[in-house]
C-alpha cells in the first residue's frame, strides 16, 4: 500500500460523481435528506451509521450536490491491496485506507485545506442494529472479536485535534509568530497565512447523520441466486449481503439521511481541563505534535494531556452516537416491532388483533405530536393506517406479517396475533436480517427514546380509550391529511396553476360540539371546488341551536387543482364516511346537510351507509349542469386521454377555468379529469337513490347559472323515501345556503327540528311514512 496520498483527487471525484447523477434515477432506491437546520452544508467531518456496504459511496455525492465541497472518507485497508488500479482509484474518489500511517494527521491537515471528512464510527456494518447493551450503553457486537464492544473513538480524536490545533495556531498569531504561521501554512499547502487563520477562526464542526432504509425486504432476488450459485454455498455471508442490498438499490425503497444538529467539539471540555491542556501548547510545532502526545506521553504535561483528551474523546463520543441514532426515520414496521418486542419481554406472545390494531394507531397518533419521533413521511398521510383504528389490520401491516424474516415468527387466527419467543432471540449475526426482521426493526428504533415514549403512551392509552377520545384522534387525523396534501402538491410543477388560484379562506374541517347538545348531530358536506369554509359560518349557527356539527373536507379540495384531479368520487364518499364516524361519537343520530356535489354525496352516504342517518337536505344537487366547462363531463376523460399524447396540448387539456360567485372559497380550476368523476358520481346517485329511507329535504335555486333546476325533479322521483320534501327557492345564484338567500337556512333548520322531534320517543327503524309536500319546478 502506498502511504502517500495524492491531494489533486478531484478529476476522478468529479467523474464519479457525474456518473451517480447518471445512474441514481434509475435505480430503486429513493434518496430523501432532512436538514431543517441547513447545517449539512457548513460541517468539517460527517458521521453515519453503517447498514449497506452501498451506502458508503452516498454521502460524498449529497455533500458535494449540497456544498460543492470534496471529501475523504476512511476505508477498510484490504480494499487498497493487491491492485494498483484500483487502489489508485480508491484515493481518487477520495478513499484513504483505514491502516495509513499518517491516517488521523493526514485527515486533520485535509480539514484544514477545507476539505470534508466522513466517518463511519461503528467500524462496520452493524447488521442487527443493536446499539443498546443491557446497562444502556452504547455498544456494538464485533463478528472478529465475537463480543460487544464500545464504537471507535477515531472520529472524536480527530475533532479535538483538529480544534486544539485552530486554538494553537491562533495563540502563535496573538504572540507575533508570524515566521511559524508561515511554515505552518506551506506545510499545509496553503497559499497564504490569512488562509490559516480564517481555517483556524472557524469552530470544527460535526455532524452526526442518521441513514434508515424503509422496507427492508429478506425476498431472494436475481443477484442473489447468483452470488448463491456461483459461490455454490461456501459463502452465505456474500449471499445475504446480496439479497438485502440488491432489494435495497433495485426495488423501491425509502433511504432517508436525517442530519442532527451540529456539535461543536470546543465545548467538549470543561473549563479546568482547557487551563490544563493550554500547558502543553508551547511543545506543539505541528499536527503530528498532537497526536504523538496521545501516543507516548513522557512528562507529566503531556500524561495530564492525554487524560484530559481521552476523557473529552470518550464524551464527544458518547455525544455523536446519541445523536446519530435518536436520528433515525421511524416508520409503522419500527413501531409494530417494538410493541411486539415489549408484548414477548412481558410474556404476553398472545394479543387480540382490535387492541394490538388499536395500539398501534395510537402509536402513530403519539409520535406524530412529538417532532423528536421523526417519523417516515408514510405516517403523515393517514391513509396508510386510518383502517387501525376500528380494529382492522392495514396494507402495510400485512405486508409485513408476510414479508420474510416476519412471517416465521408472527402466526394468527380470526381474533388473535401469536408472537413466537424468537422475536426477542438473539440470530447469527449474518443472518439476522434474513431470519428476525422484527428483531432488527425493534433494535433499530431502541435509541429513539421519543419513539418508545409514544409507544408507551399507547399501550397505557389503549385499553380504557372513549369513542369520544378516538374521535379527537380521527379529526386530528383530518388535519394531517389536509397538512399531507398540501405539501404534495406545491411541487415545481404544481406551481403555475396553483399561483392562479383566489381561495384565502381555511380549508380546515372543522368540530363544534356544544356542552349541552341535542341528541342528533349535523355533518356538513361542501360542494365541488370548494372548503369546509363553504359551510363554517352555518355549522356555527347549528352549534349556537344545541347541535354538534362536523365540516368535512372532500379530499382534493382546500390544496391544489392537481390535488382534485387526482382524487375519485369515492375518496369523496369516503371523506363523508369519515366525518360520519368523528360525529358520532358525540350523537345518537346524524342529519347531513350537502351542496351541490356535496349534496349528491349526501344522498349517496343515505343509501350506501345509513346507518344512524335520520334525514338529508341536499341543496343544489347537480343533476344536469348548464356550465359548459360541466355540461360534458362524460366526454372529459377521453378528452384529456387524447391530449395526453400531445405534450403541447396536455396542459391546456389537464384544466379548464371555472368562474366562481365566491372566489375567496373555491378553486379557479376545475381539472378536466374531475367532471368525468361527477359523470360516474350521477351514475351511481341514480342507481342508489331508490335505496334511500330516511327523510329528504331537497332546496333548489330557480335560476341556478350552474345547474339546471329542472333536473332536481328527477332526483326526486328516484328517492325511495316516502318523507320527502322538494323546495324551490327564487334564486339567480347557485350558492343559496353560502348566501342564505330565500332563507334558506331556516328551511334547514325547520327540516332538522322536524326529523328530531320524529325520531324522538319512537322506534328508529321506523321511518315516518308521510310524503310531504312537492313543488315542481316546470
Amino acid at each position: 500500500m502506498n502511504a502517500e496520498i495524492d491531494l489533486d483527487f478531484k478529476p476522478t471525484y468529479d467523474w464519479c460523481v457525474r456518473a451517480f447523477s447518471l445512474v441514481k434515477s434509475r435505480l430503486g432506491i429513493n434518496i430523501r435528506l432532512h436538514d431543517e437546520a441547513n447545517s449539512f452544508p457548513g460541517g468539517d467531518i460527517y458521521l453515519f451509521n453503517h447498514f449497506a456496504r452501498f451506502e458508503t459511496i452516498i454521502p460524498q455525492y449529497l455533500i458535494h450536490e449540497a456544498t460543492g465541497g470534496y471529501c475523504r472518507c476512511v476505508a477498510a485497508g484490504e480494499l487498497f491491496e493487491g491492485n494498483d488500479a484500483f487502489s489508485n482509484f480508491l484515493y481518487g474518489v477520495g478513499a484513504v485506507p483505514h491502516d495509513h500511517p499518517r491516517l488521523l494527521p493526514f485527515l486533520a491537515g485535509e480539514i484544514l485545506r477545507g476539505h470534508k471528512v466522513i466517518i463511519f464510527p461503528e467500524g462496520g456494518m452493524v447488521k442487527d442494529r443493536q446499539v443498546v447493551d443491557p446497562s444502556g450503553d452504547f455498544s456494538i457486537f464485533s463478528p472478529t472479536a465475537q463480543k460487544r464492544r464500545k464504537h471507535h473513538t477515531g472520529a472524536a480524536v480527530l475533532a479535538l485535534t483538529v480544534e486544539l490545533f485552530k486554538q494553537r495556531v491562533l495563540s502563535v498569531f496573538e504572540k507575533g509568530e508570524y515566521d511559524r504561521l508561515e511554515r505552518w501554512a506551506r506545510a499545509l499547502e496553503l497559499e497564504t497565512t490569512e488562509e490559516l487563520l480564517a481555517v483556524a477562526g472557524k469552530p470544527t464542526e460535526i455532524i452526526p447523520a442518521n441513514i434508515t432504509f424503509y422496507p427492508l425486504r429478506a425476498s431472494d432476488n436475481i443477484l442473489s441466486r447468483s452470488a448463491e450459485f456461483f459461490s455454490k454455498g461456501t459463502n452465505p455471508r456474500m449471499v445475504e449481503e446480496i439479497l438485502i442490498e440488491a432489494n435495497i438499490i433495485l426495488r423501491d425503497c425509502d433511504m432517508d439521511i436525517r442530519v442532527s444538529r451540529p456539535l461543536e467539539v470546543q465545548h467538549v471540555w470543561y473549563w479546568w481541563e482547557k487551563r490544563l491542556l493550554s500547558r502543553v501548547f508551547k511543545q506543539i510545532n505541528s499536527l503530528d505534535d498532537f497526536f504523538n502526545l496521545n501516543a507516548s506521553p513522557e512528562t507529566l504535561n503531556e500524561r495530564i494531556f492525554k487524560l484530559c483528551s481521552s476523557r473529552g474523546t470518550n464524551r464527544l463520543r458518547d455525544y455523536y452516537m446519541e445523536a446519530i441514532y435518536a436520528g433515525v426515520t421511524v416508520n409503522l414496521y419500527h413501531l409494530t416491532s417494538s410493541i411486539i418486542r415489549d408484548l414477548v419481554q412481558k410474556g404476553e406472545n398472545k394479543i387480540e388483533k382490535k387492541l394490538f390494531h388499536k395500539i398501534l394507531y395510537l402509536a402513530v397518533k403519539e409520535c406524530q405530536k412529538d417532532e423528536g419521533a421523526h417519523l417516515h413521511r408514510s405516517l403523515s398521510k393517514p391513509e396508510n393506517y386510518w383502517d387501525l383504528w376500528n380494529g382492522e389490520s392495514c396494507n402495510s401491516l400485512k405486508k409485513f406479517f408476510a414479508s420474510e424474516g416476519c412471517d416465521e415468527h408472527v402466526s394468527e387466527d380470526s381474533q388473535n396475533y401469536y408472537f413466537d419467543d424468537t422475536v426477542v432471540e438473539e440470530n447469527s449475526y449474518n443472518t439476522v436480517r434474513l431470519d428476525n426482521l422484527i428483531r432488527v426493526y425493534a433494535n433499530e428504533v431502541m435509541p429513539n427514546d421519543h419513539a418508545v415514549m409514544g409507544v408507551e403512551k399507547a399501550f397505557l392509552e389503549a385499553p380504557s380509550l372513549n369513542k369520544e377520545a378516538m374521535a379527537r384522534h380521527l379529526l386530528d387525523d383530518e388535519f394531517v391529511s389536509l397538512d399531507c396534501d398540501r405539501k404534495t402538491y406545491t411541487k415545481d410543477r404544481h406551481l403555475e396553476m396553483n399561483e392562479k388560484e383566489t381561495a384565502t379562506a381555511s380549508p380546515e374541517p372543522f368540530l363544534f360540539v356544544p356542552e349541552k347538545r341535542k341528541r342528533i348531530g349535523v355533518v356538513l358536506v361542501h360542494g365541488l371546488l370548494a372548503s369546509p369554509a363553504e359551510m363554517f359560518e352555518f355549522g356555527q349557527l347549528l352549534s349556537e341551536k344545541g347541535y354538534a356539527v362536523c365540516g368535512v373536507r372532500l379530499k382534493g379540495h382546500g390544496t391544489s387543482p392537481w390535488d382534485l384531479r387526482d382524487r375519485h368520487w369515492i375518496d369523496w364518499s369516503a371523506s363523508i364516511s369519515r366525518g360520519q364516524e368523528i360525529l358520532s361519537a358525540f350523537v345518537d343520530d346524524i342529519a347531513i346537510v350537502g351542496f351541490a356535489s356535496g349534496g349528491s354525496l349526501s344522498l349517496l352516504q343515505a343509501a350506501s351507509d345509513p346507518e344512524n342517518i335520520i334525514g338529508v337536505v341536499a341543496v343544489s344537487v347537480p343533476w344536469k349542469f348548464k356550465t359548459r366547462n360541466l355540461l360534458l363531463a362524460h366526454l372529459a376523460q377521453g378528452y384529456e386521454k387524447l391530449t395526453s399524447w400531445v405534450p403541447t396540448m396536455e396542459e391546456k387539456a389537464i384544466f379548464k377555468e371555472h368562474p366562481s360567485e365566491h372566489p375567496d372559497v373555491n378553486y379557479h380550476s376545475v381539472p378536466v379529469r374531475t367532471t368525468y368523476e361527477l359523470h360516474k358520481l350521477r351514475e351511481e346517485l341514480h342507481r342508489k337513490l331508490p335505496e334511500v329511507t330516511c327523510p329528504i329535504l331537497l332546496l333548489q335555486g330557480t335560476n341556478d347559472p350552474i345547474v339546471d333546476a329542472k333536473g332536481i325533479n328527477k332526483v326526486f322521483e328516484l328517492i325511495g323515501s316516502k318523507a320527502k320534501e322538494l323546495v324551490m327557492i327564487e334564486a339567480e345564484k347557485h350558492g343559496i345556503i353560502y348566501e342564505d338567500i330565500g332563507d334558506c337556512r331556516e328551511q334547514i333548520f325547520n327540516f332538522l327540528g322536524e326529523v328530531e322531534d320524529n325520531v324522538s320517543g319512537i322506534n328508529r327503524d321506523v321511518t315516518p311514512a308521510v310524503e310531504l309536500e312537492k313543488r315542481k319546478i316546470d
